[in-house]
């Protein structure tokens, strides 16, 4: 077992990934590492990310950059567990770019909607803060799950009614 991921080893991951790629990509991270980066947390298990689009070089990088900073890597992003959000791309914050590579806090409504969903005791605390720090609007939570919710379909493992309940809670608790 790896031991838990600091600011510091997130921020050599993202040095040592930019000089370890030979093409332009974007890399999107989600989950602890926004939490860690944005001080909410001292730690996470897991560095989630996404790479879009996917540098040259990525997946032959980390097997030895999981090894080299004792780091757990996981290809994992709202867009794997809730359809995609119109417009994520844009509302994707920048953190820094290292070499060819820029790094991105995935679209906080994406990561919301997506924690809302599993809603596990750290997910409702990441959502109070997202809320609290104003990378979040309730308005604008509800009208882009709107948006999704007739794709919700495409994912059977979701309890629809439920997830709806929870975000309008969410929405109109102040």
């Amino acid at each position: 077992m790896r031991a838990e991921t600091s600011v510091n080893k997130i921020n050599r991951f993202m040095v040592e990934l930019g000089k370890a790629v030979r093409s332009q990509g974007r890399i999107y991270f989600t989950g602890g590492v926004s939490a860690v980066l944005l001080g909410w947390r001292e730690t996470t298990l897991d560095v989630d990310l996404k790479a879009d689009p996917e540098p040259q070089g990525f997946f032959e990088a980390l097997p030895g950059l999981k090894d080299a900073i004792d780091i757990n890597i996981e290809l994992a992003a709202p867009d794997d567990f809730i359809p995609q959000l119109p417009g994520w791309r844009e509302r994707s914050t920048h953190i820094a770019t290292h070499g060819p590579l820029s790094f991105y806090h995935y679209d906080f409504y994406s990561q919301a909607l997506a924690k809302i969903e599993r809603y596990h005791t750290r997910d409702q605390g990441d959502v109070q803060q997202m809320l609290a720090t104003g990378l979040v609007q309730r308005e604008r939570l509800l009208e882009l799950f709107h948006s999704i919710e007739p794709g919700l379909i495409r994912f059977p493992a979701i309890d629809v009614s439920g997830l709806r309940r929870r975000v309008n809670n969410i929405v109109t608790t102040r």
